[in-house]
């Protein structure tokens, strides 16, 4: 369950820059997960990792071959809403490319 974190005040940069305690909701944790595949490159994984989730192409091959051997692997851990919006656009990506990729997100306990 997501849950507010008082922020302490800022200081004063002058007599009329006052700023009350914020509250701020934080999300927690969640990982997203990508599953192997018969039809999908190993080329169009390494690309899709590079630039949706803007790992380097030493990472991205990296967790490209982890998902070929072990059949899955942790590509990040973000919070919730970022977590779920990376891997629509990442399975959207896929799909305009024909294919079937498929990744996830999971409560990262």
């Amino acid at each position: 369950m997501d849950e507010p974190i008082r922020l302490p005040n800022r200081e004063r940069e002058s007599e009329t820059d006052v700023i009350a305690d914020e509250m701020v909701w934080v999300e927690p944790p969640w990982r997203v997960l990508i599953h192997n595949d018969d039809v999908t490159t190993f080329e169009f994984v390494e690309r899709m990792l590079q630039t949706i989730f803007k790992l380097s192409r030493e990472i991205a091959e990296h967790i490209a071959w982890l998902t070929h051997t072990e059949g899955i692997a942790l590509v990040c851990v973000r919070p919730r809403s970022e977590a779920e919006r990376l891997v629509g656009q990442a399975i959207f990506a896929a799909r305009l490319e024909g294919f079937p990729l498929m990744l996830t997100c999971e409560p990262d306990e």
